[in-house]
């Protein structure tokens, strides 16, 4: 084999390393994204309209339930309306705005004002999950109630 030919094999052959490489990289970066984001499940228990008006508007309440898998952590998110939430096991760290970060334990409960930054929102143990019980008042007319920052989600 000539010189150039073992420099052509040499080249081609690192040139597929390198595409193999970068293809595992980026599917494992897709993968991590993904898991990342099967760390916290919303599930919606109930969404119903109700009486009372926000903002002068028809209103609606959603209830969910909230699960944060161990050290998992939630991205920078606001609601269409008011938040109140209920600590059902573990523990949950959370901040809105520039607020100090708190940390709430079973049977304590959060508030969150109409339209304000949620920017921490995260299980704080990496042995046990936590469980959140979260009512979401909102106008009735909204499609959904959590609006991701930065097209996260």
């Amino acid at each position: 084999m000539s010189p150039f030919a073992k420099y052509l094999a040499v080249t081609h052959r690192n040139a597929f390393l390198i595409a193999v490489s970068f293809a595992i990289g980026v599917g494992g970066m897709a993968l991590a994204q993904h898991a990342a984001k099967d760390l916290v499940k919303v599930m919606e228990l109930s969404r119903r309209d109700i009486v009372e008006k926000l903002d002068g508007k028809d209103a609606g309440a959603t209830v969910l339930e909230v699960t944060f898998e161990p050290g998992a952590k939630d991205t920078r998110h606001r609601h269409a309306g008011p938040v109140f939430g209920y600590v059902l096991e573990g523990q949950y760290e959370h901040a809105i705005d520039d607020e100090p970060v708190k940390t709430y334990k079973a049977g304590e409960t959060f508030y969150e004002p109409t339209g304000c930054v949620h920017r921490v929102a995260s299980n704080p143990s990496t042995k046990v999950r936590t469980r959140l019980l979260v009512v979401i008042l909102h106008p009735r007319d909204v499609r959904e109630v959590t609006v991701w920052e930065h097209g996260d989600h």
